[in-house]
């Protein structure tokens, strides 16, 4: 089975290309939803959280997300801490996710695929594109945030141009070009080189 690793900025829409390959019977599974369940359902990276950031980073045994995206936002060294201790969980917790799939490939959703290292756990990456102003705008919209919030959570993140570089497949999602069809492409394409 090929492993491909789906990535783009905050705001590109991994989700909806994401949920576009579940459409077409493509397993996928998205690191962000992972990692949080991760940090409520492992206990030795609770155990990490709490010794590393506070006894507040859980509320009945609950991790408070409010809580720690205030101090990591605020600390590029926080945050490089909390990915250095989620994202080796998340990549083994993958692995093994994947190693039960069934389907001719698997996709892992990830925005942080490069910076994380998981992108060399996968085959092939595909890279999903949009504009920043776009980007800036639908994240605006969907979290509540001011462009000034946006700005710095994209800041955090690997250059766009430069990830977009890094992937074998780029999938264009500028509210212009339609992202179907390109999805169909590719699915088309990875199913061939599965069948190798």
């Amino acid at each position: 089975m090929i492993k491909v690793g789906l990535t783009g900025g905050i705001g590109s829409g991994k989700t909806t290309i994401a949920r576009i390959f579940e459409t077409l019977g493509i397993p996928v599974y998205n690191a962000d939803d992972a990692t949080k369940r991760l940090m409520n359902s492992n206990p030795d990276l609770k155990t990490t959280l709490i010794k590393n950031f506070g006894e507040a980073s859980y509320k009945n045994n609950v991790l408070d997300t409010t809580y720690l995206a205030g101090i990591v936002f605020n600390d590029p060294e926080k945050l490089a801490l909390l990915n250095s201790l989620t994202h080796p969980v998340t990549i083994k917790d993958a692995a093994d996710w994947i190693s039960k799939q069934s389907a001719p490939y698997a996709i892992k959703e990830a925005a942080l695929l490069f910076e994380s290292g998981a992108a060399d756990h996968v085959d092939y990456v595909i890279g999903v594109f949009a504009p920043q102003p776009v980007r800036i705008k639908r994240v605006m919209d969907r979290d509540g945030l001011t462009a000034e919030e946006v700005m710095k959570r994209i800041s955090r993140q690997m250059d766009e141009e430069v990830k977009m570089k890094r992937c074998d497949f780029v999938i264009t999602n500028n509210e212009h070009q339609l992202v179907i069809p390109q999805v169909l492409e590719l699915d088309k394409k990875l199913r061939e080189l599965a069948s190798r």
